[in-house]
């Protein structure tokens, strides 16, 4: 029998982290993200999913639920007190908040991860990672937190402050209470999403493709990268990678905004998260708009990723004939 007062469903975000000793600073700011989802999630069920008539750094055109995404979570985070600085993925420099560091945090985000499938209705979300004092071009191993929140069929919230991972889901009163704590994924999954143009992956990128095909591993890709790690981290395995590609070789995904705080949140659960050659948390972002590859997802997985790049790559073994013309 449960104890009275104890059930899952009667434990909601801030009592969750009181009960992990997280210090009062942290609770709040990450209580402050939870409320901002709140105003994300009404904007999507009932705001303009047009063009907002303006582009972000990348040059690329900016839907109207970015911006509005964007001022959101940025006024929540202004106004919480427990801010140094923060960095949007949508905008081209560093936002100071306040000159004192003591006690307060600096928060890299993407407010919209995914916002062209809005308009069709698929998932979307927001990533957060946060970093104690005023520094954010750190490693992602001395992130204090990370935070996604995924706007789908639920909303819900999964976070980690470096003892373990747990998701919440937002109830009928808009409050985000327990649905699974701890968080783990097994060793191999039989799952992967493979992000990129396939004609464009390089040897060993389809050399270690084809042995998850000719392991009757299942592709399973939605085309969001919240939507695909919510997926693994729920069923407990699997692998997403949007790998280097040729004549790309830096990847597609923004190393402070989305790999590192995905990256924390994986390792948490006991998986890992690579560019194909060194773990994610361990790469020094030289600037703020940084692109990485990354494999992540199951340990194993990740490892014969890196395996199979290192030796084909390197001319150590040859892709078999058949599997290149396929």
């Amino acid at each position: 029998m449960s104890q009275a007062g104890k059930t899952k469903f009667q434990i909601d975000l801030r009592r969750h982290l009181r009960e992990h000793y997280v210090n009062e600073n942290l609770t709040h700011l990450i209580c402050e993200i939870a409320e901002a989802s709140k105003y994300i999630i009404h904007s999507i069920s009932t705001g303009d999913l047009g063009v907002a008539g303006t582009s972000n750094l990348y040059g690329e055109q900016q839907l109207a639920l970015d911006v509005l995404a964007d001022r959101i979570l940025r006024k929540r985070l202004d106004h919480s007190r427990v801010v140094a600085n923060m960095m949007s993925e949508e905008m081209d420099e560093i936002i100071p908040v306040s000159p004192d560091c003591d006690g307060k945090y600096s928060v890299a985000f993407d407010p919209l991860d995914g916002s062209s499938l809005v308009d069709v209705n698929l998932a979307v979300g927001t990533i957060v990672s946060i970093f104690e004092g005023c520094d954010l071009l750190q490693p992602g191993r001395k992130q204090v937190a990370a935070v996604y929140i995924l706007y789908g069929p639920r909303t819900t919230l999964v976070y980690s402050v470096g003892k373990g991972v747990h998701e919440f889901g937002m109830n009928m009163l808009r409050e985000y209470t327990l649905l699974k704590e701890n968080l783990t994924l097994q060793p191999q999954g039989n799952l992967y999403s493979p992000g990129g143009q396939r004609n464009l992956y390089t040897p060993g990128i389809e050399g270690f493709v084809s042995k998850l095909e000719d392991r009757g591993v299942k592709l399973r890709y939605s085309g969001g990268f919240v939507p695909d790690i919510n997926q693994i981290l729920l069923k407990g395995q699997g692998i997403f990678f949007y790998p280097h590609l040729q004549g790309q070789p830096s990847g597609k995904l923004r190393l402070l905004f989305e790999l590192s705080p995905m990256a924390y949140l994986i390792e948490q659960a006991g998986g890992a998260a690579s560019d194909g050659h060194k773990p994610i948390l361990d790469l020094q972002p030289k600037q703020i708009h940084e692109r990485s590859p990354v494999f992540i997802g199951c340990k194993e997985d990740v490892t014969m990723a890196e395996d199979y790049i290192r030796r084909l790559e390197s001319g150590e073994i040859e892709i078999p004939e058949n599997k290149v013309d396929s």
